[in-house]
């Protein structure tokens, strides 16, 4: 017990108050950090090695995209699925489609996303004892104003992987929706050159992916799912779901009812196209129109205050002085 004592008095010394707290929560994430390091070092599945010996290997000339794409699953990750994936069938759909939308198309991606929530909520519970702790100085915190301290750092680290999806899904969104008309525009110079609508999605997709990578990304994976077979209206329709925009929705109704009821595909991408010139138009002439709504409350808050100081300053100075001299 002394020897104890004296540890608890050579840290109280060093550390302040809260030294044992501090040195039993280091001592906690060490253990933390070296039981998850056992469990990914564990040796390999004796079966899943055999199988990985026998398959065919694999073409290393695709790009580091479609690497990414199609690699399998991180089997580091593999063993944590139960804890960093989502049970219900119906929340793992949502978050994967939520994930594609904002770009990201791993197949491991809805684990990390949790992992990363996970791991940023331990990171802000040590930012938050050491606010109470060391960063605190000799003020002294009542166990409400500890507990805050704590959970808010907690909770921002939580949210903060939720809010960067949501942030990136709708910049992607507008990405999106901006290189819209001119890939539309690009896709009928193909069409109308001869080329069929799977050779015009290959070569949109080349093509925009310096100007507008997002959607010539969403056109190369609809590009990849037609040379595998897939139906092509499942294809478009995912394609339209994926990208979360009403216009592209929009020109898959229009592609595949020109497709079921036999009508020119280049005359409906030639009416749609000129549609989506109109709308952007449209859209730069409203947010034109809602300049000068926007920077009444800026003018008015910059200038108002300014002149009053000018033109009420002198009045009011003049009835304080007025005063003073009546008083006096």
């Amino acid at each position: 017990m002394e020897f104890l004592t004296r540890i608890n008095d050579l840290i109280k010394q060093y550390l302040g108050e809260f030294g044992p707290l501090i040195v039993i929560g280091v001592l906690g994430l060490a253990m933390i950090l070296i039981a998850v390091s056992l469990m990914l070092n564990q040796p390999e599945d004796p079966l899943k090695k055999l199988q990985k010996s026998t398959a065919a290997p694999k073409s290393d000339k695709r790009s580091k995209k479609d690497k990414l794409r199609n690699s399998s699953r991180n089997e580091q990750l593999q063993k944590f699925a139960t804890f960093l994936e989502p049970q219900n069938e119906e929340e793992l759909s949502a978050m994967q489609l939520k994930l594609r939308q904002a770009g990201y198309h791993s197949k491991d991606a809805v684990r990390f996303f949790h992992f990363a929530q996970f791991a940023l909520g331990i990171v802000g519970i040590l930012v938050g004892v050491m606010l109470v702790t060391v960063l605190a100085g000799d003020q002294e915190f009542t166990g409400s104003q500890m507990t805050i301290r704590v959970l808010i750092p907690s909770a921002a680290g939580y949210f903060l992987p939720r809010y960067w999806i949501t942030r990136r899904v709708e910049e992607r969104k507008e990405a999106i929706t901006a290189g819209f008309p001119d890939t539309l525009d690009l896709m009928l110079v193909c069409v109308e050159a001869g080329q069929s609508l799977d050779q015009a999605i290959v070569r949109v997709a080349g093509e925009m992916s310096a100007s507008y990578p997002d959607i010539a990304q969403e056109f190369e994976v609809v590009a990849h799912e037609m040379k595998a077979g897939k139906d092509k209206d499942t294809v478009l329709r995912d394609f339209g779901t994926r990208c979360g925009v009403q216009d592209v929705s929009s020109f898959v109704t229009v592609m595949i009812q020109s497709a079921t009821f036999g009508t020119s595909i280049a005359e409906a991408l030639r009416v749609y196209a000129s549609e989506m010139r109109d709308k952007r138009v449209m859209r730069a002439e409203e947010a034109a129109n809602k300049l000068p709504t926007k920077m009444t409350l800026a003018t008015m808050m910059l200038t108002v205050p300014p002149l009053l100081v000018i033109l009420v300053g002198p009045s009011a100075k003049g009835i304080a002085d007025f005063g003073k001299s009546a008083g006096g």
